[in-house]
């Protein structure tokens, strides 16, 4: 048997979850000490899986199957392609930045209306909601996959509800109630999903007699198990219902403001650059595998929801007051990319998809964490109570506009090869969709610099005058992101090259080529 790399990057920090919960109360710094040490040790993990993997060899490689529940034939099996390692990479990545960036967000409180915080969950909820991701960006066993889908929620109700943003400009408890509210609109919202998915997965079951993906997907492959038209669009709507929650896609959005608004600025990153990559990733991994016909007929209807979404969450992220709840519509008009060139169903389309999915966490984590920052010193997140920060503290507010300039995918930042692709790829099957899809890019300009604009220059706020700039901590949080950003902006090839081999395999599943570009004829001169 081959050694289990997999397992292994699951299994660390879900063992460190359990050490780090399980330190003394009195010893909060060691705790948070470990949780970190963990996370470094499970990039490393990732880091081996991403230098084994070999973009021209098999498609699902480092393979693990083992009988789990043998009477309904449900194996734990685990599997990466190229998708799924670049986002176990990036997830393994932005973790330590995460748990940096919120050293002191779960510090007891001082005041005495304020409940006590026990820093030790809030860091081993954090390393289990890692496990548990990057554990289902490695399932090949459907109903294994569904459980990790469902079971991420637990972690991430506490983390909002039990560990929300102290920025508030009400009371003690009416800031509890908000975020009470968001952790079960959250948690609603996506149980609603999970449990249409689950009659999918049973229906798949009933269909297809196990939930091994890869021998499912070989089945079709070679005739031997068909499907019905409408059964194959039921359990395709059951599963993208899901994951159209989980991304999210319009109009299932409105738990993502609330969650990202309440949360503090670390975890609100964790659910936006990790955790909603898991519904984008199981669209292209599950829907179009499973159900390659059905993809095919419900993409002109999803394109038009990935299109409002686009232009949607643009357009209320020009109008927010909030700075968090900018960046939560902003990532909702992101998603929308990501969608569009998953279902432009082009080569282009789908590899700028998935790098979106990587540039989008790096660029959303840097934006987020140098505002949670900012938010943190001036107590507010309101954009009207800042003004001139760029005069007091120089490198945050430089650090903030290279974070904003990458989300409004400035050409030399990685974003912008992404969603170049993915403007490519729609535009060459779908030219209309691929020309209203551009203007979210326009408004991305507006909100973003309109928000530098308002918080950054101008003249100085006397609220702000005493504003520190980034300390060291900070800065390692904040420098390599930015490092990334500028790297993977200039030379995309170590993503590119992993990621191209398994969008090949995909637009195999569903039996498309990319459209022949139509060149004019010239009549010969006579």
């Amino acid at each position: 048997m081959s050694f289990p790399l997999l397992t292994l990057t699951a299994v660390v920090p879900a063992a460190g979850a359990i050490l780090t919960a399980a330190v003394p109360a009195a010893r909060r710094t060691a705790a948070k000490w470990l949780a970190l040490l963990v996370s470094l040790a499970t990039l490393v993990l990732a880091g081996a899986v991403f230098a084994r993997f070999e973009p021209g060899g098999e498609r699902y490689q480092l393979v693990e199957s083992h009988a789990w529940i043998k009477d309904f034939g449900v194996r734990y099996e685990l599997g990466v392609d190229g998708i799924g390692v670049a986002l176990i990479a990036l997830t393994a990545l932005l973790i330590p930045f995460v748990i940096l960036a919120g050293w002191h967000d779960a510090d007891p409180l001082e005041t005495k209306s304020s409940r006590w915080r026990p820093t030790q969950g809030f860091f081993a909820l954090i390393l289990m909601v890692e496990a548990m991701v990057i554990l289902s960006f490695e399932a090949t066993d459907v109903f294994l996959f569904y459980v990790l889908f469902e079971a991420m929620l637990i972690p991430m109700y506490f983390l909002i509800g039990g560990f929300g943003d102290r920025a508030h400009s009400g009371s003690d408890e009416n800031a509890a109630a908000q975020r009470s509210y968001a952790a079960v609109k959250f948690l609603l919202y996506n149980l609603v999903g999970g449990l249409i998915m689950l009659a999918a997965v049973i229906g798949l079951y009933v269909v297809a007699g196990n939930f091994s993906l890869t021998e499912i997907a070989e089945a079709r492959a070679n005739g031997s198990l068909e499907m019905a038209t409408n059964t194959e669009r039921l359990l395709f709507l059951g599963f993208f219902f899901a994951f159209a929650v989980k991304a999210p896609l319009w109009p299932l959005h409105t738990w993502l403001p609330n969650a990202m608004g309440e949360a503090t600025a670390p975890v609100a990153v964790l659910i936006t650059a990790v955790v909603d990559k898991v519904g984008t990733f199981a669209m292209l991994r599950f829907c179009l595998g499973l159900f390659p016909e059905a993809s095919k007929w419900a993409t002109p209807a999803i394109i038009v929801l990935a299109l409002i979404s686009i232009v949607y969450g643009a357009l209320l992220a020009v109008g927010q007051r909030d700075i968090k709840r900018l960046v939560a519509y902003a990532s909702i008009s992101h998603f929308g990319f990501i969608i569009l060139g998953i279902f432009a169903m082009t080569t282009q389309g789908q590899s700028g998809a998935t790098l979106y999915m990587v540039n989008h966490g790096i660029s959303t984590a840097a934006l987020m964490l140098v505002a949670g920052f900012l938010i943190s010193r001036r107590g507010s997140r309101l954009i009207a109570d800042y003004g001139g920060v760029q005069k007091v503290a120089p490198v945050l507010a430089g650090t903030f506009l290279i974070g904003g300039l990458a989300t409004l995918s400035l050409p030399g930042l990685a974003p912008f090869v992404s969603e170049f692709l993915v403007l490519v790829g729609t535009y060459s099957r779908y030219p209309v969709a691929g020309i209203v899809a551009t203007t979210g890019i326009v408004l991305a300009a507006l909100y973003v610099l309109v928000l530098y604009q308002r918080t950054m220059t101008g003249p100085v706020k006397e609220e702000v005058r005493a504003l520190p700039d980034l300390r060291v901590r900070e800065l390692a949080v904040v420098v390599p992101l930015i490092a990334l950003l500028i790297f993977l902006g200039v030379f995309p090839k170590p993503l590119t090259d992993v990621v191209n081999p398994a969008v090949r395999h995909t637009m195999s599943d569903v039996q498309q080529k990319d459209p022949q570009p139509t060149v004019p004829t010239v009549e010969a001169a006579k």
